[in-house]
């Protein structure tokens, strides 16, 4: 609703010898005010004829962040109008080429005071302030985005920023805008958006080794979609640890594992089935699991296995395609790929044995690093089936960025 305001009953100051002296009087809905002693002489002031009509109305609470704020004024012009936050911030506006209303012209935040003051001047020459206040409400639909890695983490060479976001976006530029992932020392890094609710950044090559990663996310009041709101003011940081990369052979069936550039262990391993093979592509481990279920029947495989308690399981995408211990099969390591699509190492029941070749890759390996499977019989893994942008190049990396 509109606070209207006629200045016959508000105490204002006539100018003298054209030359205007301004008082400024609060205003209220219910239009009471305090009267001047006068300007000079004790001669009583002019009282304004301009009628000023604010909205929201004055004293409003819960009013809507996107809706314009606007002041509209008879029998007379605006002079000014200034619509100020609780943060000392001027929201901008535009006046009309009559100077009779002016409507703002940037957002509002939400659950944040406003006030405004508006200067006007009748025909007589007059002039008066007007005052306003009101608070807004809380967006009615809203939008958060879930982060990974999470903050004060170490992480490895591999690891990407990926937010999943709780609601479409449909607006990509505006929250693309709104995120920014730095690092120390500096590298060029550019976010590729897979779908309407994924957002991953990285740089052109692997992080290097001790990188300092910082996410922000400055997602309050960013409209991601029509009339649903971000609500998030948050910083994240990281660090990348040392380099480890592994090369998972399923011809040679042998897994290489390299340690800032050094080749620190192999190990013989066994993959995918001529019938299940295994995604071949770069792959960066995003879970490690000392022991977990896995049944087939999560992976549209029928009931062809139930195991309860894989040990030293490190997942490689969502699609269930792990590089795990294996306890339950004999004879086949480093000799044939006989799995659904897992890479598996030797390993014994209850993950107890440190020195079974699945216990000490697990343990020697951090989320992020990644496993590049060749020579599997299958084709890349999609970049988007886990955290596996680093099978896509540069260009097109880029060409998925909204800004």
């Amino acid at each position: 609703m509109a606070t209207a305001v006629n200045w016959t009953r508000r105490s204002v100051v006539a100018g003298m010898v054209g030359t205007p002296v301004l008082l400024l009087a609060a205003c209220s809905g219910s239009g009471s005010g305090s009267k001047d002693s006068g300007a000079s002489g004790g001669s009583s002031p002019a009282a304004s004829k301009a009628t000023v009509t604010v909205t929201p109305k004055d004293g409003a609470t819960g009013v809507d962040m996107a809706a314009p704020v606007t002041v509209r004024v008879a029998q007379g012009t605006l002079e000014s109008v200034t619509l100020t936050g609780s943060d000392g911030k001027q929201i901008t506006g535009r006046l009309s080429a009559d100077r009779t209303g002016w409507t703002s012209a940037s957002p509002l935040a939400s659950s944040a005071g406003y006030k405004v003051a508006a200067v006007t001047k009748d025909s007589a020459g007059t002039t008066a302030t007007v005052s306003s206040a009101f608070t807004t409400g809380k967006p009615a639909k809203t939008f958060v985005g879930v982060y990974t890695p999470d903050d004060s983490v170490t992480v490895g060479v591999g690891m990407p920023v990926s937010i999943n976001f709780n609601n479409a976006i449909t607006n990509k530029a505006a929250v693309q805008k709104a995120i920014t992932v730095t690092a120390e020392p500096p590298v060029e890094i550019v976010g590729h958006w897979f779908g309407d609710t994924r957002l991953d950044f990285r740089p052109q090559e692997y992080w290097k080794p001790g990188t300092k990663v910082t996410l922000t996310l400055a997602l309050k009041d960013v409209e991601g979609a029509p009339g649903r709101y971000g609500t998030q003011a948050k910083v994240a940081t990281f660090t990348i640890g040392r380099s480890q990369t592994s090369v998972a052979d399923l011809g040679a069936k042998q897994l290489t594992v390299t340690r800032d550039g050094k080749v620190t262990q192999t190990f013989p391993i066994s993959g995918g089935s001529p019938e299940h093979t295994t995604w071949a592509g770069k792959m960066v481990i995003s879970e490690k699991l000392l022991q977990t279920r896995m049944d087939s029947r999560t992976v549209n495989l029928g009931g062809e296995y139930d195991i309860p308690d894989v040990p030293h399981a490190q997942r490689l995408t969502n699609s269930g395609t792990f590089i795990h211990g294996n306890y339950w099969s004999s004879g086949i390591f480093g000799s044939v790929n006989t799995s659904h699509g897992c890479v598996g190492l030797h390993d014994v029941q209850g993950a107890s044995d440190p020195s079974t070749p699945a216990a000490q890759f697990y343990n020697s390996s951090i989320v992020g690093d990644v496993v590049q499977v060749i020579n599997s019989g299958d084709r890349t893994v999609d970049p988007s089936n886990g955290l596996n942008g680093w099978n896509m190049d540069w260009s097109a990396w880029k060409a998925g960025s909204a800004v």
